[in-house]
């Protein structure tokens, strides 16, 4: 996947199998733990990824300068018939909001996921990943 195109997107699919998932888990009178979920938001995460699976996570985490919004600023000032102050639906401010965790560039991404990872026992503290 080439993420300076798209990355990350869930599509209906993601949302299909966990929906399966749920439904033999109760069909089969069995437990379903989903555990420890990271959420990473891209620019653009807006929409149904934002209203579900994008908020949902254990750790949220959002790239620098972000556009993480439900709806796009025209169609909040169009219905609610207000002005959506400029800068409102940016990474940094929702942060400083409480909106998610830490905000991290993705060139080092994969430095915080191990942490957090190991933080959380996945891996030992001693493996290289």
């Amino acid at each position: 996947m080439d993420f300076r195109f798209m990355g990350g997107s869930m599509g209906s699919v993601v949302g299909e199998k966990i929906t399966r998932l749920i439904e033999y888990a109760t069909n089969q009178f069995l437990p379903l733990i989903l555990l420890f979920y990271v959420s990473i938001l891209t620019s653009p995460t807006t929409g149904g990824v934002t209203a579900s699976f994008g908020m949902l996570g254990d750790i949220i985490i959002a790239e620098p300068n972000a556009y993480i919004a439900f709806a796009g600023k025209r169609v909040i000032e169009q219905t609610l018939n207000k002005t959506v102050p400029d800068g409102s639906q940016v990474s940094e401010y929702l942060f400083h909001k409480g909106l998610f965790d830490p905000i991290v560039p993705r060139n080092l991404l994969k430095v915080v996921l191990s942490e957090l990872f190991q933080l959380h026992a996945f891996f030992p503290l001693n493996q290289k990943i």
